[in-house]
């Protein structure tokens, strides 16, 4: 569904109704171009703009049915970008990624969202506050749109962080716990972030150094501080990737450690309770001559051999460290 379609001619918004053809004829009038917006449309509903702009066919199909990785390509005069968004969900510990397909010409700009995406009207609005930079044409749009997106990345690593921050507390905390699968998941959800950015610094690169003449040479600068906010973040997920394994790894070590010292407590107390099952038996066995069988003070003092001989055992366990 078309979510705005608007004609800017010479920095400013037309307010004009109009329809999807009249504001495809005006927007290559000089100096003005056309914004059209749309939200998960169908191939029906795409079918009118891909007409009306002459659209390739390959970047109309990713364009409905989405789920692309981050890319820039050329179709002839026209350029089409993919971005992924993210945001965070805390409770559920999970990167929710989104789309957005940007179709980039000369006297027009055309994006289609998909999933949880960055909305854009906040950026339409900005934009639109700014008139001397929507003089710069669809090129001004497109890093509006790419800035908002990157900037979205960044909530969305700070919730990450926190969360991987809980779980190295827990791991180094000594309680008996084991939040192993916690940690993969996240570190799934590190790995699928960092898919979702990584791709695109090379294409923002290039729009930086100013190989295509669709992009205004004014804003061709602003492509630079918005790749070095991805060569940051990649560099963040990288390290997060790499504190998860740590983590990983000190937390196998952790149960590992507690299933020795368990195996060390059992041992311990087995040992102990070995001697009085072993005096027990040996008296069990009802042998006519047994040593102190028959002296009054013999039973008292079999128990007092136990008693001593466990307690000896128990100091010692407790000792070196098997019953802490």
């Amino acid at each position: 569904m078309i979510l705005d379609c608007a004609v800017y001619r010479e920095g400013r918004r037309d307010d004009e109704d109009l329809s999807l053809h009249e504001a495809v004829n005006a927007g290559r009038e000089p100096d003005a171009f056309v914004w059209i917006g749309l939200y998960e449309p169908t191939e029906d509903e795409f079918d009118a703009i891909r007409r009306e702009f002459d659209l390739h066919e390959l970047a109309v199909e990713d364009a409905i049915y989405a789920h692309q990785r981050p890319k820039l390509e050329v179709y002839g005069d026209m350029v089409f970008i993919v971005l992924k968004t993210a945001r965070y969900i805390d409770p559920e510990e999970v990167v929710r990624l989104g789309e957005i397909l940007i179709f980039l010409g000369s006297d027009f700009i055309i994006t289609v969202r998909h999933g949880e995406a960055s909305s854009l009207k906040e950026v339409r609005s900005r934009l639109e506050a700014d008139r001397a930079l929507l003089k710069c044409g669809p090129g001004a749009v497109l890093h509006a749109i790419v800035d908002h997106v990157v900037d979205d990345y960044a909530p969305a690593l700070s919730g990450l962080g926190e969360d991987i921050d809980e779980i190295e507390d827990e791991v180094f905390s000594g309680r008996r716990t084991n939040p192993a699968e916690r940690i993969y998941k996240l570190k799934r959800e590190t790995l699928e972030f960092n898919k979702a950015t990584r791709p695109l610094m090379e294409p923002i690169d290039r729009l930086a150094r100013g190989q295509y003449q669709l992009i205004h040479p004014e804003v061709r600068a602003y492509f630079g501080d918005v790749n070095d906010h991805l060569l940051r973040i990649h560099d963040q997920l990288e390290s997060y990737r790499d504190l998860l394994t740590s983590i990983l790894e000190a937390n196998l070590a952790q149960v590992t450690v507690r299933q020795n010292q368990d195996v060390r407590t059992i041992s311990a107390i087995v040992a102990i309770l070995a001697v009085p099952t072993m005096i027990a038996g040996i008296y069990g066995m009802n042998f006519e001559h047994m040593p102190e069988l028959r002296w009054t003070f013999g039973y008292p003092l079999v128990l007092a051999v136990m008693v001593v001989i466990c307690f000896g055992l128990y100091r010692h366990f407790k000792r070196v460290g098997w019953l802490d």
